[in-house]
């Protein structure tokens, strides 16, 4: 590829990097001021919100660029994009977090390079994730993720266990060799009783945390609000909130 072009090419592609290196810190600087903001309106210190930039459908050479400008944590949600660009920045210092819904068969892949999977939603997953653990000799960080749209007993419309499922599926996780608990995390509902409550949908939430904190007390992780919601997820108390559009700007359509 660029290895066999003329030198002046390199010098356009080194152009047509720092002009995205510009655009990305831009954006990473306004999603900084609103993450402040938030924090200062709520009187929590700035350094107990973690700022994670969803990568999905952007190239590796963004991560880079990303890691470069400071950025730690980053998440993906389709194992088959996240494990070839975990790979291609394999050399970065980065925790790799997989926030999608997680089939069993791409367990193996996902426990290889993800340091924390915050969609944990099953016992069957448990198991399919403690065993590639052990296999990788890692130890995985594990979010329940918690679906507020969903009744006792069902999962969410975008995974998710239901919130009276949370302390049974902690039970599991905690008992799982090469698996930590971290704690909880959601995705603002579409349906139910906190579709477009997105205050009140994180405000539970962090009712859930507490009580699982009562008996995982270092489970003390909260994951909620994205590019359209953060606001709402600092004030209800949330440690780290997830932005991709804010921050990579508005996705191509999957096809």
């Amino acid at each position: 590829m660029a290895r066999g072009h003329p030198r002046p090419a390199a010098g356009g592609g080194r152009a047509v990097t720092d002009d995205r290196k510009t655009q990305l810190a831009q954006n990473l600087a306004q999603v900084e001021e609103r993450i402040s903001a938030a924090c200062a309106r709520a009187g929590r210190p700035r350094d107990e919100v973690t700022l994670i930039v969803v990568t999905k459908t952007y190239p590796a050479s963004d991560v880079r660029l990303l890691a470069e400008l400071g950025v730690r944590q980053v998440a993906e949600n389709r194992d088959q994009e996240a494990a070839p660009k975990a790979a291609e920045c394999a050399d970065l210092p980065l925790t790799w977090h997989f926030v999608g819904q997680l089939q069993t068969n791409k367990v193996r892949s996902v426990a290889g390079y993800a340091g924390i999977v915050q969609s944990v939603d099953r016992a069957r997953l448990v198991t399919a994730l403690s065993k590639e653990a052990v296999r990788a000799e890692r130890e995985l960080g594990c979010l329940i993720q918690v679906a507020l749209d969903a009744e006792s007993g069902e999962r969410g419309e975008r995974g998710g266990v239901a919130p009276d499922g949370v302390e049974a599926l902690a039970e599991v996780i905690a008992g799982a060799q090469g698996l930590r608990l971290d704690g909880v995390m959601t995705v603002a509902p579409l349906v139910g009783p906190y579709a477009g409550r997105e205050l009140a949908a994180f405000e539970r939430l962090m009712e859930i945390s507490s009580d699982l904190r009562a008996a995982h007390p270092a489970a003390n992780m909260v994951s909620a609000g994205m590019s359209a919601d953060l606001e709402d997820a600092v004030a209800a108390g949330a440690t780290h909130v997830r932005v991709g559009t804010a921050v990579l700007g508005v996705r191509p359509r999957l096809r």
